[in-house]
């Protein structure tokens, strides 16, 4: 028998730290095992023989901290987080006066070096002490990750710099500049070098871990849809309870404007159901006794006596919750490409610099000019360009998608914007408004205008509750006349005496019509008068939206839980022809599930908690930032302009974004790797691989800013 064990990890700093751990956990007999390095949670299916501290303790031993998940998401921990933030301020702070007097000859004081030194030792110590410690993690398990080159990196050009202070030329007044050519092997200092490096890869790394701690956010967002309190009956008294005291079989009250506090059956009473928050369809629904009703969503009409069935984890919302973890789960890590190609240059880096060092050694060439060409080669393939060339695209390209409406969540969506085939666009409130409002108005002879029609059928609705009864409302001619006898009944209509004539509304439609729309009937004393018809309208801009989509590549698919007759009408409007209609929540999960395992690579864009799962499980989420917060924080990307053109601009600036990307890591290790030769030869002193670092450095941040040109389309 086998049984599910979930684990939370601590101090992984790249993806290759939860490919270790992953690695480590799948030797173990019987074990299958998933780590995710977004979610920083190990997943296992082991034998009911194995105990969660049997795995806890072969992670321990990979160097790496595990715990059993607490039985409620709990927020990031602030400790951490803060740490990681003072760390990065303080480094900042003090390396810019180092960068400063590097630069600018002009500023160089008598003894200036010394000041820098005094200025970039905590930085390289304090500031670096996460990227030394994980290297030396990493060493003790034969590893090599983007830390061991930071690390390695930092404390050569910092090592280079005391020896120049203390034992070279680099101590005494008017030293040459650090970047000259004419400089002799012993006056040159790489204080700069080794603090920026720090500081600038600290900023991506605080920011990487800001992203990362929105994985549980989305799980903490949809149960706190749930209502806090409810009022219990008991032995015909009303008495408030926390919700979490309900079990089942207990009968609760539901106010107009409430939340249902649990799935339950309806034991008295009638009213229409607000669901958009969990099914994201416009259209209410109508309960009466014997009808189930889900928790969290909220009572639009009359009062109700309600039977808990299910409560806690059993709810339909505590099961959502559970199909956005696994999807995000699930969600393969994308291991990053300077990470991947780290794996094979480091260990490459430290075998040259050890073997340059023997071989001039060797050679009786003396200490000195042995020492110079490895530190040569280790500066010349010091990070500082490769851990630049991620964190200043993103910053650049997330800072001007901001500008244009789209949030960016970070490189793992970038990376998914480059495969993706296929878009499912959800329809309320994707590629409609969401919103019930009045197409059309059909009088039923030509003694009644449509403006007169739709004026005695909004008196009568403006004092209804129900939120197709608003839109009628919202849509008549103002001033609306008084209404008097008014009376709703659930289900049915309302009806009352408008101007002396007694008006009545109700579900109803003409024969012969298209069924796309939700229909009422308005009658006077059993006499139609007309109809009038609501739908959930189009956004203006969603067909040249699916029009943009298609040049870039991608196949629309259009997915609601609305019937086939709308779907198919929203879908011809707007130009998609493949359309999934009359899908539940868990449905549209199973809807990518089934895409993926055709060889598609998916985009989903939706805006409701029922889409939250379905955005986590697609292998590219957008949220329109118009929906709830659980979609958005389930989401790779947010488009807060609420428009669906901004899909469009969305997939465009990610992958440009990516381009960008990869050009910085191609010409990061271009200038490093051309160094490399030279400086195993002797042929380049420290201060030449410095300034090609710095120069390489540059390019990246200068090719990085090409994306503030970025034009939305």
């Amino acid at each position: 028998m086998e049984r599910v064990i979930e684990l939370e990890i601590g101090g992984m700093t790249c993806a290759a730290c939860a490919n270790r751990i992953e690695k480590k956990l799948n030797r173990m007999d019987g074990v299958t095992a998933t780590v995710n390095y977004a979610t920083e949670k190990a997943r296992a299916t082991v034998p009911a023989a194995l105990a969660a501290a049997d795995l806890i303790a072969v992670v321990e031993k990979t160097g790496y901290t595990a715990a059993e998940p607490t039985p409620e998401p709990e927020a990031a921990a602030p400790g951490k987080r803060d740490a990681l933030l003072d760390r990065l301020l303080v480094s900042a702070v003090l390396s810019v006066p180092v960068i400063v007097l590097a630069m600018v000859p002009a500023w160089q004081f008598d003894y200036w070096q010394w000041l820098s030194l005094t200025l970039a030792a905590p930085v390289v110590v304090y500031g670096g002490w996460t990227f030394h410690r994980a290297a030396f993690v990493n060493l003790r398990h034969g590893a090599a990750t983007m830390d061991t080159l930071v690390s390695m990196g930092t404390l050569a050009a910092f090592g280079w710099s005391v020896w120049a202070l203390f034992l070279g030329d680099a101590g005494i007044p008017g030293m040459t500049h650090p970047f000259s050519l004419t400089g002799t092997q012993g006056d040159a200092i790489y204080l700069e070098a080794a603090a920026g490096v720090t500081t600038f890869l600290l900023a991506g790394r605080y920011l990487e871990a800001r992203a990362k701690r929105h994985a549980g956010d989305a799980l903490r967002s949809l149960l706190s849809l749930g209502a806090k309190h409810v009022t219990v009956l008991e032995d015909g008294a009303e008495r408030v309870v926390p919700a979490a005291d309900l079990r089942p079989g207990a009968l609760f009250l539901v106010r107009p404007g409430e939340k249902v506090a649990t799935d339950g059956v309806v034991v008295e009473g009638s009213s229409a159901l607000d669901v958009s928050l969990l099914t994201g369809e416009s259209v209410p629904v109508e309960v009466r006794p014997g009808d189930p009703v889900t928790g969290a969503t909220i009572n639009a009409g009359g009062r109700l006596v309600v039977r808990a069935t299910r409560v806690g984890a059993d709810t339909q919302l505590a099961q959502m919750a559970r199909l956005v973890e696994e999807a995000q789960n699930g969600k393969a890590a994308v291991q990053r490409l300077a990470d991947r190609i780290s794996g094979v240059f480091v260990p490459v880096v430290i075998a040259l610099a050890i073997g340059t060092l023997g071989y001039w050694l060797g050679t009786g060439r003396g200490a000195t000019a042995a020492f110079t060409a490895a530190v040569a080669l280790l500066i010349i393939a010091c990070p500082c360009a490769l851990g630049l060339a991620t964190p200043t695209a993103l910053l650049v390209g997330t800072g001007r998608g901001a500008q244009l409406g789209i949030l960016i969540r970070g490189v793992q969506a970038l990376e998914s914007t480059r495969k993706v085939d296929t878009i499912v666009l959800d329809k309320t409130g994707t590629v409609t408004t969401g919103r019930m409002s009045v197409s059309s108005v059909v009088p039923a002879g030509a003694d009644l205008s449509e403006a007169d029609l739709l004026r005695l059928a909004g008196a009568v609705e403006a004092a209804s509750e129900h939120p197709i009864g608003r839109a009628v409302a919202e849509a008549a001619p103002k001033p609306l006349p008084a209404v008097a006898d008014f009376r709703a009944t659930a289900g049915v209509g309302v009806h009352g005496t408008v101007e002396g004539r007694r008006i009545a509304v109700a579900a109803g439609a003409p024969e012969g019509v298209d069924d796309a729309a939700t229909w009422v009937a308005v009658s006077e004393d059993g006499v139609p008068l007309g109809w009038i018809a609501l739908a959930d309208t189009v956004r203006p801009t969603s067909a040249a939206a699916v029009a943009g989509l298609r040049r870039l590549g991608l196949t629309p698919m259009l997915v609601t839980g609305d019937s086939p007759a709308v779907a198919a009408h929203v879908a011809a409007e707007v130009g998609i022809t493949e359309v999934e209609a009359g899908v539940l929540p868990a449905g549209k999960v199973d809807l990518v599930k089934q895409l993926q395992a055709r060889g598609r690579s998916v985009a989903m864009v939706g805006d409701g908690v029922n889409d939250a799962a379905a955005l986590a499980q697609a292998d590219l989420g957008l949220a329109m930032g118009a929906g709830t917060d659980v979609a958005i924080q389930a989401s790779d990307l947010t488009l807060v302009r609420g428009d669906l053109t901004a899909a469009v601009d969305a997939v465009r600036l990610s992958r440009r974004t990516l381009g960008i990307i990869r050009g910085n890591l191609f010409w990061a290790f271009a200038y490093n790797v051309a160094g490399l030769p030279l400086a195993a030869a002797g042929l380049l002193n420290p201060m030449i691989a410095g300034a090609a670092m710095a120069f390489s450095s540059v390019f990246v941040v200068l090719n990085s800013l090409r994306l503030r040109g970025f034009q939305a389309a």
